[in-house]
């Protein structure tokens, strides 16, 4: 069975009706609150057909019908596709961040309490702090015959140290020709671009080290890339308690703990899908993978640095979300970030 022009009416009515209210609806009342142009009967016969569909649910014998998860997935497809950011609301936002513009992580920071301020639910963000590094000073030291020691110095006196193991031997004086390059041609650029600087403008310069600078190229990357170099943001958790879909004591245990275990959160942030349009995620109750938020929402866009994604931020909260409100917020403040960012390092 499809769903006709009049089910998807019905469906929206009763999805923006729980949203607001967290209460079953009933056909009266949908005929009472929304002109829908149809008697409560036939609203009634296009409910079952809905819930035969796997949109609607029943709560209760005799209560009123609730949003699925397929329901609200079809509603934000919906939405991501006819989807537009209010400049005007935009502008402010940017003004905000640019006011608060220190360091990196008091910005993004800065973006989350903001983000969960406009929305009321719980904001999250997470931002690669190696990556957002520029580089200093670069010192490759040996260790014995076939490891060395790469020290890299950032300009916030951060200092990331890996050891690599070589193919072949190379002596001291060929290792510090081999640093003062990399010193000269790196410094002021980010840790999370070496690879694209390496590849382009000093492997062709230094051909003969080529395996040293692509083992150190993968050592890098794989630094960057990890959970550990990861900061994690949040803000608003207690939000949740104003939903009374948390009321239960041990829902909001179990949706607390999870947001208290970091490694969990920046997995799930950092396996979160894109939309291929927008670089926006949306992941619903049953989509998600941990079981403490299957009756949650997950929405998250990416922000850029010279068009390499470095970060994400976004919220989470119930499933009956403000999605028409809080996917265009996201949206929003994902963009000031990657052009306040973008700014700040030219």
């Amino acid at each position: 069975m499809k769903i006709d022009e009049r089910k998807l009416k019905i469906l929206q009515a009763i999805i923006h009706n729980y949203i607001i209210n967290a209460e079953p609806i009933g056909s009266r009342t949908i005929s009472k609150k929304y002109d829908l142009g149809v008697s409560p009967a036939t609203i009634r016969n296009e409910m079952s057909d809905l819930e035969e569909l796997g949109y609607l649910l029943q709560p209760h014998t005799s209560a009123g019908r609730i949003p699925s998860n397929k329901a609200y997935r079809l509603y934000v497809n919906g939405l991501v596709n006819n989807s537009h950011i209010d400049t005007k609301k935009g502008n402010k936002v940017d003004k905000k961040l640019i006011e608060s513009i220190g360091q990196i992580e008091e910005l993004i920071e800065n973006s989350a309490s903001i983000l969960s301020k406009l929305t009321n639910y719980t904001s999250l963000a997470i931002a690669p702090q190696l990556k957002l590094s520029k580089i200093k000073h670069v010192q490759i030291v040996p260790v014995d015959e076939m490891r060395v020691l790469l020290v890299i110095v950032t300009e916030s006196g951060m200092v990331k140290n890996t050891i690599l193991r070589l193919d072949r031997s190379i002596s001291k004086e060929q290792l510090n020709i081999i640093s003062n390059l990399l010193t000269e041609k790196l410094k002021g650029k980010l840790i999370g671009h070496i690879g694209d600087v390496l590849q382009v403008k000093i492997i062709k310069d230094m051909y003969e080290f080529k395996d040293i600078l692509e083992s150190l190229i993968k050592n890098i990357n794989k630094s960057v890339n990890s959970k550990e170099s990861v900061e994690l943001y949040s803000n608003g958790i207690t939000k949740i308690f104003d939903f009374p879909e948390y009321n239960n004591i041990d829902r909001v245990k179990a949706f607390i703990s999870f947001l208290e275990n970091k490694d969990n959160v920046i997995e799930m942030l950092m396996n979160n899908g894109f939309n291929s349009m927008n670089n926006l995620a949306i992941t619903i109750g049953e989509e998600n993978s941990y079981e403490e938020i299957k009756n949650c929402s997950l929405i998250t866009a990416t922000y850029k640095v010279n068009g390499k994604t470095i970060g994400k931020i976004g919220v989470i909260g119930p499933t009956r979300m403000e999605y028409s409100k809080v996917i265009p917020l996201v949206q929003s403040i994902s963009l000031d970030l990657s052009r306040i960012l973008n700014k700040y390092f030219e």
